[in-house]
């Protein structure tokens, strides 16, 4: 298994002491409450006030502040204390923000995560074993009765699909201007968007290059959501729809002309292998020596940092309990041996693009 170097020194090699190792096991043992405190930290104002007063603030003066009890404050600051978010002068008893503390109030990243965890993932992720036993998203259940949360995105409850689509499109916007140069690097006519969601890429396109035609393949319910979304936008007119069930292996992709590029953003990770090769053997028989396969993806092993691996890592539970039971943030070797397997080669990979994202592009065997 080969890691960027970032990874080595610490996935391959013991980094902690044993007493260092104790403690972090217990932080493991302790995590669903970590996790709570230090979101109520953020909801109650706690961690905002903190950071607003140079001097800290008291235990007394929280509680006005917050209007919670005494009580209240007193126990998730103590906890916060041990977690790692706040600090504590015991000469005057005033508490200050921590940099944890900071981090987790002010980085957009943990922010975004923090909410889709709360709001997605953590009253499903309490039946993760028997996704994992039963190979399937048994957590889902708590939203609906579909088989995979993309059949139900539409009718789950309005705060969480602000928090799954905040989540979505907070790491891949932050990679499209990359990777629009990267498209219309060459010539770029017709646009197969697989998977295209809520429409963000495809008006992004139409934006980009006046004269490019973009075709949305996706459910039709997404489809819907997708017009909804993009009616009225400059160059909606060139967005189209083509509806279809992917995970059915007899579904063909469109064959109504030639495509220039098939993109696949954040697409492939909600499948398993053996429907991604599916997938990429159906866009095999559509493609031509000139047609290109841009699969744009986080790969867990080509991350530049290592929090960045942590969180792609713990992101591939939300696919086995939540979204469908079988896919995950994949190894980019993984991907490059699925793509192969379909009669296609990797001619190019682009890595680091906005917050850890890589590029593939494929093309037919030669």
């Amino acid at each position: 298994m080969k890691l960027f170097p970032a990874l080595e020194k610490r996935y391959t090699r013991e980094p902690l002491t044993a007493r260092e190792a104790q403690r972090q096991a217990q932080f493991i043992a302790f995590g669903p409450i970590v996790f709570e405190v230090s979101r109520l930290m953020v909801k109650f104002g706690i961690l905002d006030l903190l950071r607003d007063r140079d001097a800290g603030m008291t235990l007394e003066e929280l509680a006005r502040e917050t209007g919670l009890s005494e009580y209240a404050v007193r126990v998730l600051l103590e906890a916060s204390l041990s977690i790692g978010t706040v600090l504590v002068d015991p000469s005057s008893e005033r508490f200050t923000l921590s940099k944890t503390g900071w981090f987790l109030l002010t980085d957009a990243s943990t922010r975004v995560n923090l909410d889709f965890n709360h709001d997605v993932n953590y009253e499903g992720m309490f039946r993760l074993e028997e996704s994992l036993r039963e190979g399937r998203p048994a957590g889902l259940e708590h939203f609906g009765p579909w088989k995979t949360v993309y059949e139900g995105l539409s009718q789950l409850p309005e705060e969480v699909q602000r928090s799954w689509f905040g989540f979505d499109h907070f790491y891949s916007d932050h990679s499209f201007d990359e990777a629009l140069r990267v498209i219309f690097s060459r010539p770029t006519h017709r646009l197969l968007d697989v998977g295209g969601n809520t429409g963000r890429w495809a008006l992004r396109c139409v934006a980009y290059d006046p004269q490019v035609e973009v075709t949305i393949a996706d459910l039709p319910q997404q489809l819907e959501m997708m017009r909804r979304q993009t009616a009225a936008k400059p160059g909606s007119d060139r967005i189209h729809g083509y509806g279809c069930n992917l995970l059915d292996a007899a579904t063909p992709f469109p064959t109504d002309g030639t495509y220039d590029a098939i993109w696949m953003s954040q697409f492939l990770d909600c499948f398993g292998e053996e429907e991604i090769r599916s997938i990429l053997e159906r866009a095999a028989r559509i493609m031509t020596e000139t047609t290109r396969l841009y699969i744009m993806e986080t790969f867990w092993d080509r991350q530049k940092y290592e929090t960045a691996t942590l969180c792609l890592t713990l992101t591939s539970l939300y696919f086995t309990a939540i979204a469908n039971g079988n896919s995950k943030m994949y190894h980019s070797e993984a991907m490059q041996r699925l793509v192969e397997s379909a009669g296609l080669e990797v001619e190019t990979l682009h890595d680091s693009l906005g917050w850890g994202h890589s590029i593939m592009v494929c093309r037919k065997k030669q």
